[in-house]
């Protein structure tokens, strides 16, 4: 019921609810505790597509985390927090003319491209610049490791270069003047809870990337080998550890390097980092029974947390959830559907979770909610908006992003005279 030693009714009375509040402790402690155990070549870069806050980047940033972007936002966000441009990749399968550009202008350490048309723009534009910009093939490999929550190779996908297609391309140096094709990434999966396929993982792309290097004629600055280390949301679930990755990969990395001493090596990782150190806060409205089923309604719900929803899984499960109002006479768990305030039946956050009785006033807390929750959400459903994001460091709590309020929704639309209203006047 606290963090950081402040109770979450504080932070509810004082920002209001529904709240998403970090513990920047947390995240600085998840990403100095990775990379102490990782081999000391591995660079960890922080996917911030998992939560793209300037202030949750920041805390992961002191603990020593690069930058992975994919958008010009999410860019300028790196940028704002203070990364070097040597310290960010630019990736997505439709980077957009001006995402591009902005790219080679900043300088940024490499763009990951994922298909040979848009090496050929980015050699366009790099010539238009009189510049070499670093580029890492994405790679979608021939086989699928199994063991990830959801697998991104081995099958058709937007994602990457196909492996084959890639080693069939012959001496790329040739052909690109400034696109400077100097790596590979391969991204295998995600939410892995198991180190074992951590490492299988790690070791196909080692030496798929050393296939590459001879089969292209590229120099190897860099291989990326993805990373999509996971986080247990769910009954029998466990998280994966960070020692026993560096079991599986460090020696692996250790031959690697000994080959290959000045490539650089980099992680990605977005939910490992940000995920436990989330809270989504909803404040119960309404208290109800439904056909023998208990219904509390919150001022919270998927359109802030659609992750929670168990998008992609083919069981729906619970994340976990906590009481955090403080009361003494929480009696014994009772069986609890926890909805929000949408006109859709499928707003329902919780399904039968074991809860205290719940009254008008309490506060639930959905933990593990620190990846994936307003910005991969619907938040403009119904014109709720986005709620309040805090993030408390030092004891302190501080506001990340303020709640959006009904003008804010409205200033970007523009109301257009129909000419049947024109003709009335």
């Amino acid at each position: 019921m606290r963090i950081q030693g402040i109770e979450y009714e504080e932070l509810a009375q004082r920002f209001g609810t529904p709240l998403y509040v970090y513990d920047g402790d947390v995240l600085t402690d998840t990403v100095t505790g990775l990379r102490d155990a990782l081999h000391p070549k591995l660079e960890i870069f922080y996917s911030l597509k998992a939560n793209p806050n300037v202030s949750v980047y920041a805390a992961l940033r002191a603990g020593g985390a690069r930058a992975e972007v994919s958008s010009l936002v999410e860019l300028r966000t790196a940028l704002q927090a203070g990364t070097a441009p040597e310290d960010i990749i630019f990736l997505g399968p439709g980077k957009s003319e001006c995402e591009l550009r902005a790219c080679v202008e900043t300088g940024v350490y490499a763009i990951v491209c994922e298909s040979f048309d848009e090496l050929d723009h980015i050699e366009r534009i790099a010539a238009q610049w009189g510049v070499y910009q670093r580029v890492l093939l994405r790679i979608n490999p021939t086989c699928a490791i199994s063991g990830s929550r959801l697998t991104m190779g081995g099958k058709p996908r937007q994602f990457g270069i196909d492996e084959a297609q890639v080693l069939a391309a012959g001496d790329l140096t040739a052909k690109y003047l400034h696109a400077d094709v100097a790596g590979i990434q391969v991204y295998m999966g995600t939410r892995i809870l198991d180190a074992d396929v951590v490492g299988k993982n790690t070791r196909y792309i080692l030496d798929l990337a050393e296939r590459v290097a001879e089969t292209c004629n590229i120099r190897l600055d860099t291989v990326d080998i993805g990373g999509g280390l996971g986080v247990a949301y769910f009954d029998g679930e466990q998280d994966i550890d960070a020692v026993d990755v560096a079991t599986e990969i460090n020696p692996l990395l250790d031959k690697f390097v000994g080959a290959h001493p000045e490539t650089r090596l980099i992680m990605e990782s977005g939910r490992f980092l940000a995920g436990r150190a989330g809270v989504y806060v909803m404040g119960v409205r309404y208290v109800k029974e439904s056909m023998g089923e208990r219904f509390a309604i919150a001022d919270g719900g998927t359109h802030h947390h659609m992750a929670a929803v168990g998008i992609g899984s083919f069981v729906k499960r619970n994340f976990p959830a906590a009481l955090l109002s403080s009361r003494e006479d929480v009696g014994e768990p009772e069986s609890w559907n926890v909805t929000g305030p949408l006109c859709t039946p499928n707003d329902s956050v919780l399904k039968h979770a074991d809860l205290p009785a719940l009254r008008p006033g309490d506060l639930i807390g959905i933990l593990n909610s620190g990846a994936y929750g307003p910005t991969a959400s619907p938040g403009l459903f119904l014109s709720h908006g986005y709620p309040a994001e805090v993030l408390v460091t030092g004891g302190e709590a501080h506001l990340v992003r303020r709640r959006d309020e009904p003008e804010d929704l409205l200033r970007h639309q523009i109301l257009v005279n129909t000419p049947s209203e024109r003709q009335s006047r």
